[in-house]
């Protein structure tokens, strides 16, 4: 476990930061030719940055470098052992780097510099460093033939892929993207959240010092009109990897449409249910995966458990120790190793949270809260997006199920059972793209991630389903009769 420093040395650091600030085209950080964008710190509403934003005509350069990195082969083309040693040093770079990346995503985001500390960079470095070792370790096929035809199929790199990123796992987000889009030979330009721009900017120069060719890896700053709209419409993107809400997601699937029917890959929004039955065993245990799954990252999170459907057996004494949990969950200055829960991301967000509690407190914290609510209620439909846990009583099991799949999204999910038997069944019936028995979790990197329904589209993250889907499926097909046997046809 990493050693974490003090409140006065992670200001220390905040202060002696130097930050990224313009775009990274072809190597190097030039300026954008969008207007100045200030990137603000959630906790406390200063400035910490000006960034110059890109626009439309840095978008078209962007993808004209990125093309002519792929079609001269200086990435796609090495060897995938080459590819490997190269991201493997890229991850030297940033566990070298991992503090100064940590504080700068604590300062963007609002995260707690605990979780910065403990999950977001080891997890980064992990999934990048995973997908570097997948890459020469992938095997290619044949098919079964007859005698007189040999047939293979080989993946190839889609191209040129844009990948484009939440504000709530600003680090984790481009791993989970670059990882297996360069261990598979495309070039890649992000487009990172305009309120979380900062980290995106300073992994894609370790990643020029790592020994990415220019052009490979590209990283935009701005707002979606400006760069997320071009690149979706742009004619020379091949694909696009989105993560955020399902609003937006579906505009990506509309740009490809009116263009170039380029490949889309969603990972969307969540509504997702934690189900206790009623032969829930050791309710301490419950609790603690109940109240991590909901107030981590302040909710902000798309597998956030922000459903609990507790049957009314142990609906009260699971309450109880729900709330005593909660008491530990301090919330205060991200900076602050003691901490939680730090700022939401910004006034807005905290308007719109506040606004489904009927709560007219001011500032950017808000405090982890439970509300007893119906099926039908707002608060247990729509995905709120912060530290809010509603609790819905179900009479049975079955009745659980049923409340749980009666959503729109289908993301994660979780079902706390003693019964083997019944909590399979329960997993086999629940519509969701993960689901974990007696725990919380979003499986491992080496599983894939993504959902059903209004969650996801098109692929899936994490695993080596992610490489998938950033590659092409070809058929060689190679006739291996003799041409003066005459044309026989296998």
């Amino acid at each position: 476990m990493t050693d974490l420093l003090t409140h006065a040395e992670y200001l220390a650091l905040a202060e002696a930061l130097d930050l990224p600030r313009a775009p990274f085209i072809d190597g190097k950080f030039r300026r954008g030719s969008g207007p100045m964008m200030a990137t603000v710190n959630p906790a406390t509403g200063e400035t910490i940055a000006e960034i110059s934003t890109a626009d439309a005509s840095d978008v078209d350069l962007a993808v004209a470098k990125a093309r002519e990195a792929f079609d001269e082969g200086r990435w796609a083309k090495l060897d995938p052992e080459a590819r490997k040693d190269v991201l493997i040093r890229l991850c030297k770079l940033l566990t070298r780097n991992r503090r100064e990346l940590a504080v700068m995503e604590s300062l963007d985001s609002g995260k707690p510099i605990l979780d910065c500390e403990t999950i977001d960079l080891p997890e980064t470095i992990h999934c990048i460093k995973w997908h570097a070792e997948a890459a020469d370790k992938i095997y290619d096929q044949t098919a079964p033939t007859g005698d007189g035809a040999l047939s293979v199929i080989v993946r190839e790199p889609v191209g040129v892929v844009a990948a484009v990123l939440p504000w709530n796992f600003p680090l984790m987000m481009l791993a989970w993207k670059i990882g297996p889009a360069l261990a598979a030979g495309c070039s890649v330009i992000v487009k990172p959240a305009e309120q979380t721009s900062l980290t995106a900017l300073r992994v894609a120069e370790l990643a020029r010092e790592a020994g990415v060719p220019r052009g490979v890896l590209q990283v935009l700053p701005g707002d979606g009109p400006s760069v997320g709209e071009p690149l979706g419409r742009h004619m020379d993107v091949d694909m696009v990897s989105f993560t955020g809400s399902t609003e937006t997601g579906r505009r990506f699937l509309g740009y490809a449409a009116e263009s170039n029917l380029k490949k889309v890959v969603l990972e969307c929004g969540g509504k997702n249910p934690a189900l206790v039955f009623d032969d829930a065993e050791n309710l301490d245990h419950v609790a603690g995966h109940v109240v991590d799954a909901a107030f981590w990252n302040a909710g902000q999170n798309c597998s956030a458990t922000s459903r609990l459907i507790v049957h009314k057996a142990v609906k009260k004494p699971l309450l109880e120790k729900i709330e005593a949990r909660m008491r530990d969950w301090k919330t205060g200055d991200p900076l602050d190793p003691a901490n939680h829960i730090g700022a939401l991301i910004d006034a807005g967000h905290c308007a719109k949270v506040r606004g489904y509690l009927g709560s007219k407190d001011k500032g950017p914290y808000v405090a982890p809260t439970l509300r007893e609510v119906a099926p039908e209620d707002a608060l247990a439909r729509e995905e709120v997006f912060g530290p809010v846990l509603s609790v819905i009583e179900a009479a049975s099991n079955d009745e659980a199920v049923r409340i749980a799949n009666d959503t729109a999204y289908g993301l994660a999910a979780s079902v706390f059972s003693a019964g083997g038997r019944s909590a399979l069944r329960a997993a086999r019936a629940l519509r969701a793209g993960t689901v974990t028995v007696n725990c919380y979790g979003e499986g491992s990197i080496a599983t894939p991630f993504g959902g059903y329904k209004q969650s996801g589209f098109g692929g899936r993250d994490n695993g080596l389903h992610a490489h998938d889907q950033y590659t092409e499926v070809k058929t060689i097909w190679v006739d291996l009769n003799d041409p003066a046997d005459g044309d026989n046809v296998s």
